[in-house]
């Protein structure tokens, strides 16, 4: 029965993970909506390579940062319980990877290529697991501390904090210390716009993500007998509360519409196990107007070309869930009452400057070192040929041009 139980687990992980693997495919495709059109292969390059970048920086470095295990045994010894351990693995790879995929959208357009592979390694090697190792494996005993003082845990069922939040403040160190693109902002500070080149696309990536999410958060159970439809239904009563706030706050805009879900299921992570479903609803809606209020202030106002709004989605989003798990939890309001809403700002902003600490170092170190930005020429032409260094498309057929 163990066995059965083991292998059911073990299948019940692995579908999740498939299913925020293909949520990768969803921030490609965000990406490639968004940017304009010389830059779209960059943008799937780049997603693409990330990725198995970050598997080998949390195979060889991260999951042992954050867990202390590592898989230099052999396969006899990793087939234990099924090879539990190993979909487990897989399963929190696709979450350590998705922060360079979170970075990727707010520094494209005049982002170098190798220079981000190195960030990407780094941060995904070191700065996650870090915290993720403090968060989700009572590392230097902060958790402890929280209990003791504040009655419960820091509270993340699914990286409101841990994933987003850490993608979105890394992110925008990362932003800032590579400037605007060229022709963002005139001389007299005016925003020229640089409008959605393919709004079918932006929408495609949107569901794509809308819909993996649902392994993100449900199967952030683990195990098949913790899984909960409590999670299911929070998880798209945010969404909903997202869309329908980002809808009305930006105007029927198309592009706040399409980010609209994502804030929502971005804020409601980490407390989605605990909240009542109409707490949910207010937690998503107050995401979707958070991002759109945020976004047009970072553009407009503070001139921080963020371009997918990176930081507003994932870095305030995620934070205002680790908040909101902390407020809707509670009893009073209909939750479970398992979280304390001290542990939850303080995990927050723990957070946020392991975050913010960590992308200044990193890609300050790399700015000073390598440079992470590309030519100015580079830029005008297009990131696609920064890549590849061609000016007419290759002739695969091998023959004659």
């Amino acid at each position: 029965m163990e066995a059965l139980q083991t292998a059911s687990d073990v299948l019940f992980v692995l579908l999740g993970a498939i299913m925020v693997l293909a949520m990768h495919a969803g921030f490609a495709f965000l990406e490639v909506g968004t940017v304009r059109r010389k830059n779209q292969v960059n943008a799937l390059v780049k997603i693409m390579v990330d990725f198995s970048v970050s598997t080998i920086a949390y195979f060889f470095i991260g999951y042992s940062v954050a867990y202390g295990i590592g898989f230099l045994q052999g396969a006899d010894v990793l087939i234990a319980k099924n090879g539990y351990e190993l979909v487990k693995f897989f399963f929190l790879l696709t979450f350590a990877a998705a922060i360079p995929a979170i970075v990727s959208g707010g520094i494209a357009e005049r982002a170098k290529f190798n220079p981000q592979l190195a960030a990407t390694f780094l941060l995904v090697g070191f700065v996650y697991p870090f915290f993720e190792g403090i968060a989700w494996n009572h590392h230097f005993g902060i958790q402890d501390w929280l209990k003791a003082s504040y009655g419960f845990e820091f509270h993340d069922f699914a990286g409101s904090v841990v994933v987003h939040a850490m993608g979105g403040w890394i992110a925008l160190g990362a932003v800032i210390l590579l400037g605007a693109r060229h022709g963002r902002y005139g001389k007299d500070g005016r925003l020229h716009a640089h409008p959605p080149s393919n709004i079918p696309f932006l929408a495609l990536g949107a569901w794509i993500l809308t819909v993996g999410w649902f392994g993100f958060n449900v199967m952030s159970a683990q195990t098949l007998t913790g899984v909960t439809g409590l999670v299911a239904l929070n998880s798209l009563m945010a969404l909903v509360g997202g869309t329908i706030a980002a809808l009305l706050m930006g105007k029927n805009d198309p592009g706040f519409v399409h980010n609209g879900p994502l804030a929502g299921l971005v804020a409601v992570c980490a407390g989605s196990d605990v909240m009542h479903p109409l707490g949910a609803l207010v937690t998503g809606a107050v995401a979707g107007t958070l991002f759109v209020w945020a976004f047009t202030l970072t553009q407009n106002r503070w001139k921080i070309d963020d371009v997918l709004g990176v930081w507003p989605l994932h870095g305030l989003c995620g934070a205002w869930g680790g908040i909101a798990a902390g407020i809707f939890g509670a009893k009073a309001l209909g939750g479970l009452g398992t979280v304390s809403l001290m542990s939850q700002l303080i995990g927050t902003g723990l957070g946020i400057a392991i975050a913010l600490f960590g992308g200044f170092v990193v890609y300050g170190l790399l700015k000073k070192v390598v440079g992470i930005r590309m030519d100015v020429e580079d830029e005008y032409m297009g990131a696609d040929l920064a890549i590849h260094k061609i000016t007419a498309t290759p002739n695969m057929g091998g023959g004659d041009e």
